[in-house]
C-alpha cells in the first residue's frame, strides 16, 4: 500500500510539473483514500480540460456593411460579364453571317453585270432572279444581327455600370476586370463591323457598276432595234 502511495504522488508531482492547471489540486485533498480518490479525480479533469480545443471569436469585419456590398457587387459583375460574353458571340456569329450575304450579293451583281447583253431576256430574267433571292438574304440576315446588336448594346451598359458600381463600393478587383472584359469585346465587335461596313462598300461598288452596265445596254440596244425596224431591212443591207 506504500509503495502504491509513493508510485501515486509521483505520478501527480510529475503531472504537475507538465499541467500548472494542477498545481493546487493536492492542497484540497484529504488525507487517506478520499484524498487519493479526489486526486485522480482531479488529474482527470485537468486532462480533459487540456484536451478541449479553443474556438477563437469570428472576425466581425467580414460581415460587415462594406463587406457584404463588395460580394454582392462581385456577384453583379461576374453576371453582367457572362451576359455580354453570350451577347457577344451571338452578334458577332450574326455579322459573320452578314458579311457572308453581303459578299455573295457582290459576286452576283458581278457576274450579272458581266453577262449583260450575252444573255437573252429569259437568262436576264432568270439570273435576276436569283439575285433577288440573294438580296432578300441578306436583308434577313442585316435585321437578325441588328436586333442582336441592341441586345448586345443593352449588356454593354448594364456591364459598365457594374463595373462602376465596383468601384464606388471599393471592389477594385472587380472593377479592374469588368472594365478589361467590356474593352476586349468592344473591340472583337469593332473588328467584325469594319469587316462588314468593308463588304457594304463592296456591294455598293457593284451596284454602281451594274447599273452604269445596264444602262448602256439600254440605251444602245433599242436605237439599233428602233433603227432597223423603221429601215425594214437588215444593217448590213443598209450599209450597201
Amino acid at each position: 500500500m506504500a509503495a502504491g502511495s509513493r508510485w501515486l504522488r509521483s505520478c501527480c508531482s510529475l503531472l504537475r510539473q507538465n499541467f500548472p492547471v494542477l498545481a493546487n489540486i493536492r492542497r484540497h485533498c484529504l488525507p487517506g483514500v478520499n484524498g487519493r480518490w479526489h486526486q485522480m479525480v482531479g488529474v482527470g479533469l485537468g486532462v480533459a480540460l487540456c484536451a478541449v480545443p479553443v474556438v477563437e471569436k469570428q472576425n466581425s469585419i467580414s460581415l460587415s456593411n462594406d463587406a457584404l456590398i463588395k460580394r454582392a457587387v462581385s456577384l453583379v459583375t461576374d453576371s453582367t460579364s457572362t451576359l455580354l460574353s453570350q451577347t457577344t458571340y451571338a452578334l458577332i456569329e450574326a455579322m459573320t453571317e452578314y458579311t457572308k450575304a453581303v459578299y455573295t450579293l457582290v459576286s452576283l451583281y458581278k457576274q450579272y453585270a458581266n453577262l449583260l447583253g450575252k444573255m437573252n431576256s429569259e437568262e436576264v430574267d432568270a439570273v435576276w432572279q436569283v439575285v433577288i433571292g440573294a438580296r432578300v438574304d441578306m436583308t434577313t440576315k442585316q435585321q437578325e444581327y441588328l436586333r442582336l446588336e441592341s441586345s448586345w448594346m443593352t449588356a454593354l451598359r448594364l456591364s459598365e455600370m457594374a463595373a462602376e458600381a465596383a468601384y464606388q463600393s471599393g471592389a477594385d478587383q472587380a472593377s479592374v476586370t469588368a472594365r478589361s472584359h467590356i474593352q476586349l469585346v468592344k473591340s472583337q465587335v469593332q473588328e467584325v463591323r469594319q469587316l462588314s461596313q468593308k463588304a457594304e462598300t463592296k456591294l455598293a461598288e457593284a451596284q454602281t457598276e451594274e447599273l452604269i452596265k445596264a444602262q448602256g445596254e439600254e440605251s444602245s440596244l433599242p436605237q439599233g432595234i428602233l433603227g432597223s425596224t423603221e429601215a425594214g431591212e437588215d444593217p448590213y443591207l443598209r450599209e450597201d
